[in-house]
């Protein structure tokens, strides 16, 4: 049953034969503002910005809100370009989208593809992309009280120990608890290419990429993980 990962452990599926075969990434995501909720990008479990209040526009708020339609169109074009093949891409997150909607969204999909406790609460999930040494994998990434999670936007075909092919959803469950921190991080060569990097108790690297609101992603996970420290 694909909900049933355990929460006490780190847990990868391997791709090409490499658990956990994560590398620095070399393929650009730009930074991004908030997307405000639509389906290509994140999704977070807050209603703070409808309680924010409203202010008379004025030349500088209208620049404002261009540069940040500019930036999220920048990082939607960057999130699905950065699939090795465009169409591939597409057909994932159309496919992603029905699922959801199907499922009756994010957090129930949250709570079918991963062991759930009831008490544990979906902060944040943002469509990315995860670097593995076979590629960059398009997927969501969950951030709850209680854990970071990662799954593919389609199943990835690998190969089991008796030599059988299978197409399974690539996986990562991290506790928090577990998560030794949790950092920005740029492409030496291009500092505007923005990355998150996890790394665990126990060494492990992951780097996730391609974010359309780079900024608040990067926020919530940051919170989540000083939260679970304490």
């Amino acid at each position: 049953m694909e909900g049933s990962t355990n929460p006490e452990h780190v847990i990868g599926i391997p791709v090409n034969s490499t658990a956990y075969g994560i590398e620095e990434p070399e393929f650009p995501a730009e930074e991004a503002t908030p997307d405000h909720g639509g389906f290509v990008g994140s999704f977070a479990q807050s209603n703070n910005d409808s309680n924010s209040s409203r202010t008379a526009p004025d030349q500088t708020s209208e620049v404002r809100r261009t540069g940040g339609k500019k930036k999220i169109a920048r990082g939607i074009k960057e999130h699905v370009t950065l699939g090795p093949k465009l169409s591939e891409t597409v057909k994932g997150k159309l496919t992603l989208g029905a699922r959801i909607l199907q499922a009756g969204g994010v957090e129930k999909v949250f709570r079918q593809w991963f062991s759930v406790d009831k008490n544990e609460r979906l902060i944040r999930a943002s469509q990315c992309y995860l670097s593995t040494t076979a590629g960059p994998i398009a997927g969501l990434l969950f951030v709850s009280t209680e854990r970071v999670a990662f799954r593919s936007d389609r199943p990835l075909a690998v190969t089991a120990p008796d030599g059988e092919k299978l197409r399974v959803p690539y996986k990562v469950t991290i506790p928090l608890r577990k998560v030794r921190r949790a950092v920005p991080t740029e492409n030496k060569h291009k500092p505007e290419q923005r990355y998150i990097e996890v790394v665990t108790n126990d060494g492990f690297e992951f780097w996730f990429m391609g974010f359309v609101s780079y900024h608040r992603s990067l926020h919530h996970l940051e919170q989540a993980v000083a939260q679970a420290a304490r």
